[in-house]
């Protein structure tokens, strides 16, 4: 009897215990039912509040927007609710939506995109230079001696017909006395004697004027003086009086000033839009108030490695002959109007060091950032060269505080936009972020603390989950301790911890932890 009593007794234990792990198990599922909620937002509708009467598309984590949900509840990436994303709010995919209010505070400026003709205009500056075109050398004609210079220095003005020097050329006399001579004779044949005479006198280095004089005169001119061709100055004197010069010396080399050069240093990028034969205005310190008119002579092919400018020669008019060489100018080159093309004001475009962005109004307080690819700039304008079309509205005024509004909002389509595929990161690394927690759990894989407000991150407290460091759990660390950490963002957008720091008694024992930051 007391057998069949024990049996029973053990058939009850038995039951009992099968029942209550049945019921820990669908308890247990229960539970993990409820910790997965809310689900992943699906496509089969959307929710409205009823108390706002606002259709909900999402619920979304602002800290980790790319993740929505189709129900409300506790976010499964941090300690905080999800937060409704309502249809009137969102728009398209990528707009950010603002309040006529919140609008009207930031300022926000527009303009309508137009078509302009863009005639603009470079400057650069340069130095005179002498006309190298505009150059006269006075040789000698025959062997003889300088008996007199009526110039005396390099730089000296000259006028056109202006004595220079005077020479003595024995070569002339005999020359000369031979076809007086001749002249002299009467008989036939004595013509073709004279023109002879004559034309040795031309190979002795006698021009047609000298001849003439010695014909008019029928006297010896031994001495001959050396006039100025063109007016200008002295740009190099190589004899003196008393030389002796041989047939062909340079004697005088007489530089222009009705027209000088500006060599003008040109940017390479400026360098397409000006063009030989182009006219350009040119102003010097020299000469305050005046303004001078010339024209684009060539642009030399050859780059200045250091500056990475072209030489522009300018030919400018030079009245009064005030310009001289060394001076130097500012020159204005104004290539022709092109056609007419899309342009926007230069400040409603946004340079992020890759891309080139404008702020587009969609109306109805919806702006979205928007690729361009520009153009020239001139006077204020900038050319649109792609991504706009005429008639449509950029911000001109406030679009960093528009994208500071929709940073706010969890907006992902930010103005600085996503890292190009195959971009190289910069030397310096992932930003490091660093706050001040308790740990609340460790496992192996990582670390749960409630931190303080987080700044860099834009964080408000709240509690969540890091990786572990590269090296593995800290040793000594222990849940309850009050800590400093720093973290930072992988590739796979997870937040990794790179070092941990004691803030108080209970971690005195983890001062030979290490720092495992990368």
């Amino acid at each position: 009897m007391d057998t069949k009593k024990l049996t029973i007794a053990l058939l009850v234990a038995i039951a009992v215990g099968a029942g209550g792990y049945g019921l820990y198990k669908f308890g247990m599922h229960r539970g993990m039912g409820m910790a997965n909620a809310p689900q992943a937002a699906t496509t089969q509708g959307t929710s409205v509040n009823q108390a706002q009467g606002r259709k909900v598309l999402y619920w979304h984590d602002p800290m980790v927007p790319g993740q929505k949900f189709d129900k409300p509840g506790k976010s499964p990436f941090m300690d905080m609710e999800l937060v409704p994303v309502y249809a009137d709010e969102a728009g398209d995919e990528g707009k950010i939506s603002i309040s006529p209010r919140v609008e009207q505070n930031l300022g926000v400026r527009t303009a309508e995109v137009t078509k302009n003709r863009l005639a603009s205009s470079v400057e650069a500056v340069g130095n005179v230079a002498y006309n190298e075109r505009d150059v006269a050398v006075v040789q000698a004609r025959s062997n003889g001696y300088v008996e007199r210079l009526f110039v005396r220095a390099a730089l000296d003005p000259v006028k056109k017909g202006q004595p220079l020097a005077a020479l003595y050329v024995p070569d002339w006399v005999a020359a000369q006395e031979e076809y007086l001579t001749v002249r002299q004779m009467r008989g036939p044949g004595t013509d073709e004697l004279v023109e002879g005479a004559r034309q040795r006198m031309r190979l002795a280095g006698m021009t047609d004027a000298q001849i003439l004089s010695v014909e008019s005169s029928g006297k010896v001119q031994a001495r001959l003086t050396v006039s100025s061709p063109i007016n200008g100055v002295v740009g190099e004197l190589t004899v003196r009086e008393g030389m002796t010069i041989a047939s062909g010396a340079p004697m005088f080399r007489i530089n222009g000033l009705g027209t000088v050069w500006v060599n003008a240093e040109l940017p390479e990028a400026a360098s397409a839009a000006v063009r030989p034969g182009a006219r350009v205005e040119a102003r010097t310190p020299a000469l305050p108030g005046t303004l001078l008119q010339g024209k684009v002579s060539a642009i030399l092919p050859e780059v200045e490695a250091a500056t990475r400018t072209l030489k522009a020669r300018v030919e400018l008019a030079n009245p009064g002959q005030r310009l001289v060489p060394g001076m130097f100018a500012t020159v204005t080159f104004t290539p022709a109007a092109s056609a007419e093309t899309l342009t926007v004001p230069t400040e409603a475009v946004i340079q992020t060091g890759t891309r080139s962005v404008v702020m587009l109004e969609q109306g109805q307080g919806k702006f979205m950032p928007v690729d361009v690819q520009i153009g020239r700039e001139s006077n204020g304008q900038t050319e649109i060269l792609k991504g706009l079309d005429v008639g449509q509205k950029v911000v001109v005024s406030g679009q960093f505080l528009i994208d500071s509004e929709a940073s706010l909002r969890g907006t992902t389509n930010r103005l600085s936009g996503p890292a190009p595929a195959g971009d190289a990161k910069p030397s310096s690394g992932p930003t490091t972020h660093r706050a001040h927690g308790k740990v609340e759990n460790i496992n192996k894989d990582e670390i749960t603390f409630s931190h303080d407000p987080i700044p860099s991150m834009k964080w408000p407290a709240m509690t969540m989950g890091f990786k572990v460091p590269a090296g593995g759990v800290p040793k000594n660390l222990a849940v309850g301790d009050t800590v400093d950490f720093a973290f930072q963002q992988t590739k796979d957008g997870a937040f990794q911890i790179t070092s941990i720091s004691p803030a108080g008694p209970s971690m005195q024992g983890m001062s030979g932890m290490g720092d495992t930051r990368k």
